[in-house]
């Protein structure tokens, strides 16, 4: 494993003096082949660590999953969000997970092309939750890298937008009720007057 090591060049023309210049080039190659592999592989590492990191910080879920649609990794709040562990996540796929979001799969086995996002209903911890959730698929050429599914609980978001649309019905009906009955209480107000 010492990759240092040098032989002294023979002199002359023979055999001795190319094996050994060949060692030495050889084990020289080494040494930089080994030094590349180290370095591309903390780099990886790095990219890594900040990539955990980023996706510890987000508040979204996040879902990796390779070309067959089998989890590699689930974010922390992906476990909070749906209210499991990583370890009911992680070595399985999607649809035997989460089902509810196998609706969202590009691809599916059936060969049907389904939407890449979209709003799923599902109970967490007995209370039904929805979630906005988005599909997206790393393909190259014909190279399949596999995918991430991004989803956030919009629960609050769409009790608010109910609420909103309830309150707008409600003000029009009463503008509804209300706009009959002003010529009437304008034709009572003139009798009362005149008479």
């Amino acid at each position: 494993g010492d990759l240092s090591v040098e032989l002294p060049i023979y002199r002359g023309e023979g055999d001795l003096r190319r094996l050994s210049q060949n060692f030495n080039h050889m084990t020289r190659q080494l040494e930089r082949q080994r030094s590349d592999l180290v370095n591309a592989n903390s780099q990886l590492n790095e990219r890594r660590r900040v990539m955990e990191a980023v996706l510890a910080g987000v508040s979204a879920g996040v879902l990796g999953l390779d070309p067959d649609g089998r989890i590699t990794f689930a974010n922390k709040s992906a476990e909070t969000l749906l209210g499991r562990t990583g370890d009911t996540f992680v070595g399985k796929t999607l649809t035997d997970a989460v089902p509810e979001f196998g609706a969202v799969l590009d691809p599916s086995s059936d060969g049907v092309r389904r939407k890449p996002q979209g709003e799923i209903g599902i109970e967490v911890n007995g209370i039904e939750r929805t979630f906005a959730v988005r599909h997206t698929r790393e393909v190259q050429g014909e190279e399949d890298f596999g995918s991430v599914l991004t989803f956030d609980d919009v629960t609050d978001l769409v009790s608010a937008q109910r609420t909103s649309a309830w309150a707008d019905i409600a003000r029009r009906i009463a503008h509804e009720i209300k706009n009959p009955l002003t010529p009437i209480q304008l034709s009572a107000e003139r009798l009362q007057h005149k008479l």
